[in-house]
């Protein structure tokens, strides 16, 4: 069942991501040909208007073909009034950029839905001090609950964390015990540690962990679509840093999960409950939407590149270099594709 469900998520990003493409193209007059979710074999096809809406046999990807664009073979054009080709190039990049576009804003929407559903956050209680460490030397207790750091309100454990890291030195701590305030003098004591990128940092800590209470929060409307854009954010910020370290080489390219990892991962997700599979399905198109804004030729990010190389340049590249560039971005793709399922394989062997 969470593998069917996993097909499903991954057919919905698809499917929003393609959507997004083929309003801007009809927004503009060009003809849109096909429009399938899915590769390989047609298991159902229905034509509507001048498309071909299709649903095929691998589940793995999708696209939109427009009159006059094609990227398995550039150099196939039409110069009719309803083409891509005929097009300016900012109205190109426009189409283009309307499925990345897509998934950030269903990314937004999930978030948003999420906010309403509530959101599970920890609250300030202590569930145990670790001994000789900092919150010790200065008497914090076990079901203590943290009022303030340095005057600021902490809500929530998520907060705690980042208001010792931001303190300058020493911390004055405001904690509840038993219906009476207590305030107490500490200094954190600094940690080597690792981010989520595997990178050594240091950090402050003053030696607490939560009791695990914790309560549900309700955004509304306004604070909803707040919360929503704050995460949309976080979440591509999160990708594009991921895709900045595996460049660089900062994360090993065997850390690289190909699909097998996403619909297990989405599988997983799915038997968590609903609120997890959003989350997870919220992050899955943020990624979708970053990694398509590559400047990879076989991807959108490439294509806006050759379309802002002719608003620069006022010339088109020619059919032999736009030819050698697409081959070389399909390999490039199919390479990561690749290397993605050898890890996915290799973690299920091992």
């Amino acid at each position: 069942m969470g593998i069917i469900i996993a097909l499903l998520v991954l057919s919905v990003l698809i499917f929003f991501h393609e959507l997004g493409h083929f309003a801007a193209a009809r927004f503009f007059g060009v003809r849109v040909d096909v429009f399938s979710i899915g590769f390989g074999k047609k298991l159902f096809t229905k034509t509507i208007g001048d498309t071909q809406w299709s649903l095929s046999a691998i589940p793995l990807g999708g696209y939109v073909k427009m009159k006059g664009q094609d990227d398995s073979d550039p150099t196939k054009i039409s110069y009719d009034e309803d083409s891509y080709n005929v097009k300016k190039p900012w109205q190109r990049i426009v189409i283009l950029l309307a499925g990345p576009f897509a998934n950030f804003l269903l990314a937004f929407i999930l978030y948003f839905i999420i906010a309403n559903l509530g959101v599970p956050k920890l609250l300030p209680y202590v569930g145990s001090v670790n001994a000789e460490s900092p919150a010790f030397t200065a008497g914090v207790q076990k079901d203590d609950k943290l009022i303030q750091i340095n005057g600021v309100n902490i809500q929530y454990w998520e907060n705690i964390g980042q208001h010792i890291n931001d303190a300058p030195a020493d911390i004055t701590l405001i904690v509840e015990r038993k219906q009476v305030l207590v305030t107490l003098q500490l200094t954190p004591k600094v940690i080597e540690d690792q981010n989520i990128f595997g990178e050594k940092i240091t950090r402050r800590i003053i030696g607490i962990s939560p009791s695990g209470e914790q309560t549900t929060v309700y955004f509304g409307l306004i604070d909803g679509l707040d919360y929503a854009w704050e995460e949309t954010k976080k979440a591509s910020w999160l990708i594009v840093q991921s895709v900045q370290k595996l460049i660089t080489g900062v994360v090993s390219t065997d850390k690289l999960g190909g699909i097998i990892t996403i619909v297990d991962v989405t599988a997983e997700a799915s038997s968590a409950g609903l609120l997890a599979l959003f989350f997870f399905t919220a992050l899955i198109s943020v990624n979708l939407g970053v990694l398509n804004l590559l400047p990879i030729p076989a991807l959108d990010g490439g294509h806006i590149m050759f379309n802002l190389y002719e608003m620069i340049t006022g010339k088109t590249a020619s059919d032999k270099v736009m030819m050698y560039i697409t081959m070389v971005g399909w390999a490039l793709l199919i390479s990561l594709m690749l290397l993605g399922l050898y890890n996915d394989i290799n973690r299920l062997i091992g």
